[in-house]
């Protein structure tokens, strides 16, 4: 459902690179949303680290695709927790580098593998076996410096499928899966690549929608396909068990690939309406809370007054049992 040029990987081919936060300022330009003030609004922000970014840092998955990291450069004496990601139909970790870095500025180290195709979830879980391999390995930058035991995995389109169907068959190795822009049922190509929260029995979940992506990822199950089955978020979010914990909200403006914006729509692939914004605050509060026991961001989602059930002009279908 993502376009991707091979140009865009060449540019930033295996390359070594340092992200610096500029001081005082979230973006080079002024962003078109306004976080809520509290939590939100200290995640919308990039994280006290710098980040490295290298594209092809390991080998291989099942297709033989690469996997690239981001990470904090001072890894210090601490074990960082993980996020697994998985891209969109046709793209590849590049496309969600903004995403990705302000993720590892605040300390998580993100691996995603190159695989165009991760509904499955195989290749999601291939790049923790080889971030595990890594953590054991003196030789390498990750020796005894991951988290094992918080281990996320975020994704895009085919790659919210993918992520949800990695924390179907981790075992308990995944604790926490954020589907962002998770398609219908309607358009898995194979069964293999379909999500079923349904099946989900370890775990939590945090399923985000834009409200412009009225066609592939639905708010509710008023959809134009007399279908049985999952088609929209509104299912996906009810299906998931009663006992884990579970959240949904959509952003209110965003379509298909706002999620790739660098950080505005300039060079994410159609429909794209205002970059990738919204999608920083709350899914990294989660993955906080989740992965790193915030309580501040735990609290944000807490049922009956946390910060992100408020009224807001950002968010709407705001639910959870978090």
């Amino acid at each position: 459902m993502n376009r991707w040029s091979r140009a865009v990987h060449v540019v930033v081919a295996s390359v070594a690179l340092t992200w610096v936060p500029a001081a005082g300022a979230a973006h080079a330009d002024p962003a078109p949303y306004v976080p809520t003030q509290g939590v939100e609004s200290k995640y919308f922000q990039p994280g006290p680290a710098a980040v490295t970014e290298w594209v092809g840092f390991g080998c291989c998955d099942t297709t033989g695709a690469k996997f690239d990291v981001w990470y904090p450069t001072e890894l210090g004496p601490g074990r960082h927790p993980i996020v697994l990601w998985g891209n969109g139909t046709k793209a590849v970790p590049s496309q969600y580098a903004y995403l990705l870095r302000h993720l590892a500025s605040w300390g998580f180290v993100v691996v995603a593998t190159e695989n165009q195709n991760t509904g499955s979830g195989v290749d999601i879980r291939k790049s923790l076996e080889f971030l595990l391999a890594q953590a054991v390995d003196p030789a390498s930058v990750f020796f005894g410096k991951l988290d094992l035991t918080a281990v996320g995995a975020m994704g895009h389109s085919q790659g919210a499928s993918g992520v949800l169907n990695a924390l179907r068959d981790a075992g308990g190795a995944i604790k926490t899966a954020v589907p962002m822009e998770i398609p219908a049922q309607h358009f898995c190509s194979t069964p293999e690549t379909c999500a079923d929260t349904r099946s989900l029995t370890t775990g939590s979940v945090f399923l985000v929608n834009g409200s412009s992506d009225a066609l592939v990822s639905p708010s509710h199950q008023l959809v134009p396909w007399q279908v049985e089955g999952l088609q929209s978020n509104q299912a996906y979010y009810e299906a998931t068990p009663a006992h884990l914990p579970k959240m949904w909200g959509t952003l209110v403006g965003p379509n298909h690939n706002d999620v790739q914006g660098q950080p505005d729509c300039a060079s994410a692939s159609d429909p794209c309406t205002d970059g990738v914004y919204g999608y920083l605050g709350y899914p990294t509060a989660w993955l906080m809370a989740q992965l790193r026991a915030d309580a501040a961001a735990h609290a944000a989602f807490r049922t009956g007054g946390g910060e992100f059930f408020a009224p807001s002009p950002n968010w709407r279908h705001q639910v959870g049992t978090g």
